[in-house]
């Protein structure tokens, strides 16, 4: 089921967006080299021009990451779960690559809990496609928390702009 839904994935990935340009690095055919190699790599651009380059190890993470945390949100919510992590790279007060923002210290709930360790539904690896494609409900944002759970102090607390509620779950960028 994993390689049918990394297949799947890596077939629509290569779609351009208004937000992202996605290619097989070193490559100008994607369909014939993609699938040849054990260690497949897409190249994301962003509107900064920084090069992101996003591996399956990358998408199957953010999939956790989005089934962790927004499991029982709406498709949208999911969405933007996977936009927030790739919202981070554009700031250079987040780190470089797709791992380093999710295992980032105390970045997402579901890694410092342990709850990460799941097997994604194909609605996660969906919303990670859309995400990839420059679908981002949220607006940019880098944060997210749900206001009826959260336990950590300072999301409820700081200023917040370009605010957005989708489910149970706030999604902003800080002043």
């Amino acid at each position: 089921m994993r390689k049918f839904i990394f297949c799947i994935i890596f077939l629509l990935v290569p779609s351009v967006s208004p937000l992202f340009n996605v290619k097989a690095a070193g490559s100008d055919n994607i369909d014939s080299t993609l699938f040849k190699e054990q260690d497949q790599i897409v190249e994301v651009f962003n509107y900064s021009g920084r090069k992101l380059y996003v591996t399956q190890k990358d998408i199957h993470l953010m999939a956790q990451v989005v089934y962790a945390e927004s499991n029982c949100e709406p498709f949208e919510g999911k969405v933007a779960v996977a936009s927030v992590i790739l919202n981070r790279l554009r700031y250079p007060e987040f780190p470089k690559t797709v791992e380093e923002v999710i295992t980032q210290k105390s970045a997402f709930s579901c890694v410092k809990n342990g709850s990460i360790d799941v097997v994604p539904d194909e609605s996660s690896y969906k919303a990670v496609l859309q995400a990839l494609k420059g679908n981002d409900p949220t607006g940019q944002a880098v944060f997210f928390y749900n206001p009826k759970i959260a336990t950590c102090k300072w999301m409820k607390g700081i200023n917040k702009k370009n605010v957005k509620t989708i489910g149970n779950h706030v999604f902003f960028v800080v002043n």
